[in-house]
């Protein structure tokens, strides 16, 4: 199994979708799973950081692209 595939299957990764802050830019502060769309989209289409965050922002893409934000509601709801 390749690194990226293992990070995905990281059951903690919804969990820091809402509780992580975008460290940095326009947003810097941000839940990432509260960042608009197009912020998204264009680091998807620019290139997401190296690292974590990178792979949290890739994950957070998938996640709006089918429309699975459901997901992360019943973790909002809780306090971290």
């Amino acid at each position: 199994m390749e690194t990226d595939e293992k990070s995905m299957m990281d059951p903690t990764v919804l969990k820091e979708l809402v509780t992580v802050e975008m460290p940095y830019g326009k947003y810097k502060g941000v839940i990432l799973c509260n960042l608009p769309e197009h912020y998204v989209v264009w680091h998807h289409e620019n290139g997401f950081p190296k690292g974590r965050l990178g792979m949290l922002l890739s994950t957070l893409y998938e996640i709006k692209l089918y429309g699975l934000e459901d997901l992360l509601r019943p973790l909002k709801k809780k306090t971290y």
